[in-house]
């Protein structure tokens, strides 16, 4: 990814200070995705906004977002450093969360969602069946959008604010269990086909078969990762 650099900036060619931070976060998200960031590694404010060739205030920006995600943390007066890999702990924890969260919102959004609603999430099945599923996180960077996406969708069309942010407080953790891997997608034919299930059940208006169909997705999603996940 080319940033647009402080030339760019000088030559007349104004950046906005959300697009520049933006440029940042996914450049770095990419880094951390791609193992280019090990797991403990400090990660240099200014060091970095040398090699992006940008000032320090959209990778300061950057990394407070990609705090929000789990994948680094802040220690006090060290700065940042790239988050641990996820244990099977730390997954299990997370798949309790989710199911705990996201079989309520699909069971309440199927209740509430518009026809526009049922669009997007369509669209976002479509997305996931079409994106690349390469190893590198260029490849398959669309992939994990599409995903995430249709899971926020659903928490949005719940019309529940409280629900919604419970959704949104995971953040990346969703994601955050596959750094480090190094292998892409290795469940797109099985994940695709339940968010399909999800769609349907979705759009019969059976809010108990929505929730049982994002439940069985969770645990098929817990299932699969445990078995690929290399042992401790």
């Amino acid at each position: 990814m080319k940033l647009a650099s402080s030339r760019d900036r000088a030559a007349g060619r104004p950046v906005s200070r959300q697009v520049l931070a933006d440029h940042v976060y996914e450049e770095l998200l990419a880094w951390l995705m791609d193992g280019r960031l090990e797991p403990g590694a400090a990660v240099s404010i200014d060091g970095t906004a040398r090699e992006l060739d940008v000032s320090p205030t959209p990778v300061r920006e950057a990394l407070a977002r990609l705090e929000h995600t789990g994948m680094v943390r802040r220690v006090a007066l060290k700065g940042y450093r790239v988050a641990p890999v996820f244990t099977r702990e730390d997954f299990a924890e997370l798949m309790e969360a989710r199911l705990a969260i996201e079989p309520v919102n699909a069971r309440l959004a199927c209740s509430r969602v518009t026809p526009d609603g049922m669009a997007d999430l369509r669209q976002a099945v479509k997305d996931l069946e079409t994106a690349p599923r390469g190893p590198s996180f260029a490849e398959f960077r669309d992939y994990l959008e599409a995903d995430e996406r249709f899971h926020k969708l659903i928490a949005e069309q719940t019309g529940n604010q409280f629900m919604l942010a419970a959704y949104s407080a995971l953040g990346g953790q969703v994601q955050r269990f596959r750094l480090f891997g190094g292998t892409g997608i290795t469940d797109a034919d099985h994940a695709i086909a339940e968010h399909q299930a999800v769609y349907d059940a979705m759009a019969s208006g059976d809010p108990g078969k929505a929730a049982a169909a994002m439940a069985q997705h969770i645990q098929n999603v817990r299932g699969r990762a445990i078995a690929d996940a290399p042992a401790e």
